[in-house]
Formats: structure tokens, sequence, C-alpha cells
């Protein structure tokens, strides 16, 4: 039977935006992160990290030092006793760099491909799954795979939200201070609490 999932953006959302991340020793969990992903484990969700990372396109960085960062992040939240199921990153940009990894490409959010691969590789349903980020381009990517999109202030979120609306191609169905306070709109939604 396929399981509900949460997505969630990597920077400025499950750890803090720095802006390009061009060593790993600049990766750092926001807090009470680590408490939100463990809380929805618990609850049956399979958690996934969703994140654009076009500096690979660029050549800011390579693909392996993303992978760095992502074993680190997986680590720090191992220290905590909390795991995920899967990682996905877009190393895509559509106009800038040179080489394959430049131009349209299906997983670049808003589009939805990083997610719609996640489901088809671990037998998800996107129909009872949530999206959470901190920019449009998150909300978008969530509302076109079928989830439920959800904003966190963190990150770019405040300045998304009081600067960028406008652009937005999808709303969120709530508004979260982070990325814990999102887990319990969740959780209370899914108890029947909630919208």
């Amino acid at each position: 039977m396929s399981r509900p999932a949460v997505f969630m953006d990597r920077d400025g959302t499950v750890s803090h935006e720095v802006g390009y991340m061009v060593h790993p020793d600049r990766h750092a969990l926001l807090p009470r992160s680590a408490e939100a992903i463990g809380r929805l484990r618990t609850a049956g969700f399979a958690t996934f990290v969703m994140t654009n990372q076009s500096g690979v396109a660029r050549g800011l960085f390579s693909e392996e030092m993303v992978g760095e960062v992502h074993r680190r992040l997986r680590e720090r939240l191992g220290a905590s006793g909390v795991d995920m199921d899967g990682i996905y990153f877009c190393p895509h940009h559509p106009r800038e760099g040179k080489g394959p990894l430049t131009g349209p490409c299906r997983c670049r959010k808003p589009a939805p491909g990083m997610l719609l691969r996640a489901a088809q590789e671990h037998d998800l349903d996107l129909s009872r799954s949530y999206m959470i980020g901190d920019t449009g381009r998150d909300l978008g990517a969530g509302a076109a795979a079928g989830a439920v999109p959800i904003l966190v202030l963190t990150g770019y979120g405040r300045g998304e939200l009081e600067y960028l609306r406008d652009r937005w191609s999808a709303e969120p169905a709530f508004i979260a201070e982070d990325l814990l306070d999102a887990a319990d709109w969740i959780l209370e939604r899914e108890a029947g609490g909630g919208p």
C-alpha cells in the first residue's frame, strides 16, 4: 500500500540558508528540524529532501560536494536519532552554465519531477502527501505533484510572503513559523483536527 510522504526543501527549511553552499562545512540544521522530521516519521510519513542545486550547472561546486553536504545532513539528523527516506537534488539551470546540465529539465522546482520520481521509486501516495518549503518554487512543485503545499517563514519564506507572493503559481495551505510548526499542523490535520 502506498505511503504518504512529507517532502521538504533543504536550504531555508531543514537547514540554514547560506546562499550557495560551496563547502560542506557551511551546512547546519535549523533548530527543531530533527524533532520535526522525527515526529513525521513516527506518525508513518516517509520523509524526503527535495533541493535545487543549480550551482552544479554553473560550475560553482560539484555533484560530489552536494553528496557530501547530504551525507553531513544525514549525519546531523542521525545524531538526534532521525533518518530520512531519501534526498533528491536537481543539478540543472535553465540558462546559466555549460554542457548537459544547462537547459530545460523536469526536476528543477517548481517542476514536480523530483517528487514524481520519489513517488515512483518509493511507492508514495502524492494525494496524501505534503511539500514544505520557503519559496514559491517549493509550493509550485508540491501543488503540481498533487501534494499539499506549506510555506515556512524561515530562510526566504518571510520575504517571499511579503514581496513575491503575486509571482507564486500555488498558494500555501498553511503558513508555518518553521519546520516543526509545519509538522505539527500536518499531524493535527491528519488526526482530524484541522482543515
